[in-house]
């Protein structure tokens, strides 16, 4: 790897006329991979070089939680492209995920993974395959608010804000645009999360009607992974918020062939990470038996992304040629077939050796970079209004939801009106069902005794009131409407 990485010195030669990468090798199998792909690079001239990071599992072990080391991000701003391997993430308390963190840090609030079948070469239950899965990066419950509240109740926050929805839809429409792409199915579980996932759905929708050309549909997610796990074919472009995209993502590669066939896209307004879509491997580390395809892919992608769409198709058509001639890494080699073995070095060899060849069945059509655009919803204005109050409650002992709604009702009834308390979201005053089983978090729902708007100071004056009396209240969520429409659900039986 030493002469494929420039020093600092040789960088500042170079900068004016040669293209940097910034690299994070990865572990595992991470090096190895990375080292042969870009000895591919090389021999198709495309006249990088690049800018080492350390990144991953040495820097977590040197006590370091985040996984990348300080001077990281000034380099990815000089150099704002990066290759990256996959990263270990020491098992234990405290480490974030170094691919959450670098995505969440520099924006890259689109990922990218194109999954497709290479029938009859390399066997698959679906041929004629040929997906993309965008996925928005950044948000959802990915966000990484998490919390303990009670003995036994734990939450995490679900977070879908408009312009982060927005900037991934118009990416979408964009992309599949650029690339011939005639189809976007939504996925989202709106009829469940009607605010988070219904406000994704709407944007979809509202955004969608300025791309007249390419058609939409949208799904429930749970049938959604279902006909994808099924039927993969009558898919096109898929669009999912932060944690279905995940899930969808590894779906579309293990049923288009293998994790280790594809590559993703990490797409920011001002960085691009491009990676494998698989974890790091380090039981085969070290052993030349690594499909360095993803890697590969990831590389290919980030060729279009920097502006050297030749070079990408250069070494995209010697990939789907070596596969022709039946090159096979461990992970796709089947000996019933007429194929031959071959270690990760190997591998690469045979991909250098047909650059400039074009192959012969598995065509496929040139990646294109979208287009940019612009955001509306700051033009958004809604009037915004406080209507009541959810004071969440830790009520260990004696959960008996009567006695406590008779006491919150005598004890705050000068100040705001208690509507209801659900436990787990589940209405159990008033009238609430003997059957409801019952945990120690109970929310409480407070409004006007007038049905009109509350004061911030009716909120702090029942907070003083239940501190007061004993009570240990864990959170609050005040309640909103905007444009006159409630801003929060009702609780289940309200």
């Amino acid at each position: 790897m030493a002469e494929t990485i420039l020093k600092s010195n040789d960088l500042q030669q170079n900068q004016k006329t040669e293209r940097v990468v910034s690299l994070i090798e990865g572990d595992g199998i991470g090096p190895e991979i990375i080292a042969q792909t870009i000895r591919i690079l090389d021999a198709a001239g495309c006249g990088i070089h690049f800018e080492r990071i350390e990144a991953g599992s040495s820097v977590y072990l040197s006590g370091k939680l985040s996984g990348i080391s300080d001077g990281a991000w000034e380099t990815i701003r000089k150099y704002p492209t990066i290759l990256k391997g996959p990263i270990t993430t020491p098992r234990g308390k405290g480490y974030k995920s170094l691919n959450v963190t670098i995505r969440k840090t520099l924006g890259l609030y689109a990922n990218v993974r194109p999954a497709r079948t290479y029938d009859p070469y390399i066997r698959t239950h679906f041929p004629n395959t040929d997906i993309v899965i965008v996925r928005e990066n950044e948000e959802d419950t990915y966000a990484g608010i998490e919390h303990r509240q009670t003995r036994e109740v734990t939450q995490c926050l679900k977070l879908i804000t408009r312009p982060g929805t927005e900037k991934i839809v118009r990416y979408a429409f964009e992309f599949a645009r650029s690339n011939g792409r005639k189809r976007i199915t939504c996925m989202v579980k709106d009829n469940i999360m009607k605010i988070t996932d219904g406000l994704f759905a709407n944007i979809f929708q509202s955004v969608a009607s300025e791309y007249p050309d390419i058609e939409t549909e949208s799904m429930i997610i749970d049938i959604g992974a279902a006909l994808l796990a099924k039927n993969p074919q009558r898919f096109d472009v898929i669009l999912a918020p932060n944690l279905y995209g995940d899930i969808l993502s590894d779906i579309a590669a293990e049923v288009t062939g293998s994790v280790g066939m594809c590559g993703s896209a990490n797409i920011g307004d001002h960085v691009a990470m491009f990676e494998a879509v698989h974890g790091s491997a380090p039981d085969i580390a070290g052993k030349n038996i690594a499909n360095p395809t993803a890697v590969i892919k990831a590389a290919v992608m980030m060729l279009v992304h920097m502006g050297l769409p030749e070079k990408a198709k250069l070494i995209r058509n010697a990939v789907l040629t070596t596969i022709e001639d039946g090159f096979r890494t461990a992970d796709v080699y089947n000996s019933s077939e007429n194929t031959t073995l071959v270690g990760t070095k190997q591998y690469a060899d045979a991909i250098i050796d047909r650059l400039g060849k074009n192959p012969r069945e598995l065509g496929t059509t040139d990646l294109v970079k979208p287009k940019a655009f612009e955001l509306k919803t700051l033009d958004i204005k809604e009037k915004k209004e406080l209507v009541g109050v959810d004071i969440f409650l830790d009520i260990f002992e004696n959960r008996n939801p009567n006695e406590l709604g008779k006491k919150l009702e005598a004890i705050c009834k000068d100040f705001l009106k208690l509507k209801m308390i659900t436990n787990r979201g589940v209405k159990v005053y008033p009238e609430g069902q003997p059957e409801t089983f019952l945990t120690d978090h109970f929310r409480c729902r407070f409004v006007s005794p007038n049905g009109g708007i509350i004061q911030h100071k009716d909120i702090t004056a029942v907070l003083t009131i239940l501190d007061s009396a004993g009570f240990d209240f864990i959170k609050t969520e005040n309640l909103y409407q905007f444009d006159g429409v409630i801003g929060y659900s009702l609780g289940q039986g309200e």
